[in-house]
């Protein structure tokens, strides 16, 4: 579980940068704080992996959770068309650059990967305690 979160974190760093440096879309408030809290986490996985650091479920866990509540309220403004504190006038949360199957979003793939992320570290932590209680 820890490569898949290593997989989906990657994809969501690539994505993201090729959305606002190759696409050229303005990233919101809300975007960045999304960015601030995924782009650490290959690296903390990959660093994880190099030292056998067994607490990589509780970094996992807390930012990826923090990410779903950011994420799910960016979500409900685009979705809603509402104007949130945290945006400003040159960047608006609610503006929808790109659509898939005319539903997915970039908040909606943000938040996916999050809840991706967050259930993995649950497995984790899952099957640590089983193999502790094998032990």
């Amino acid at each position: 579980m820890i490569y898949f979160s290593f997989i989906v974190s990657v994809v969501s760093l690539i994505g993201s940068l090729y959305f606002s440096e190759i696409k050229g879309f303005i990233p919101c408030n809300l975007c960045w704080y999304q960015r601030i809290l995924m782009y650490p986490l290959p690296f903390l996985i990959l660093i994880s992996l190099i030292k056998d650091d067994k607490n990589i479920k509780y970094y996992l866990g807390g930012l990826s959770l923090i990410g779903i509540i950011i994420a799910g309220y960016h979500n409900f403004i685009q979705f809603n068309q509402k104007q949130s504190a945290f945006c400003s006038i040159t960047s608006n949360c609610s503006t929808v650059y790109e659509k898939y199957f005319d539903f997915i979003t970039i908040p909606l793939m943000s938040l996916v990967a999050f809840l991706l992320i967050f259930l993995a570290s649950c497995f984790i932590k899952i099957n640590s305690n089983i193999e502790n209680t094998q032990d």
